[in-house]
């Protein structure tokens, strides 16, 4: 039994464990325009996308602001503000 390369997204769990391919609806280098809606414990800003939480520094809450990904973990994503 040969397993193919799949394209477009991240593997989530082991080969053959059910828990199949994931895709987020982000990616690495995109760049978006956000609407602050939240504050972390760490006084970044929180965008959210189809509930998908991204994490921007620098940012407060009711801004509207031009953010690039810069890191896609499990459950969040970090971006940076560009001008």
């Amino acid at each position: 039994m040969s397993y193919s390369t799949r394209q477009g997204g991240n593997y989530e769990g082991r080969q053959g464990h059910g828990k199949g391919f994931k895709r987020y609806p982000v990616e690495l280098g995109e760049e978006l325009e956000v609407d602050i809606m939240e504050c972390s414990p760490k006084a970044e800003g929180i965008a959210r996308i189809q509930g998908f939480v991204i994490h921007v520094p620098g940012a407060k809450v009711g801004d509207h602001v031009k953010i690039k990904i810069t890191r896609i973990g499990e459950k969040t994503a970090n971006a940076e503000i560009i001008k």
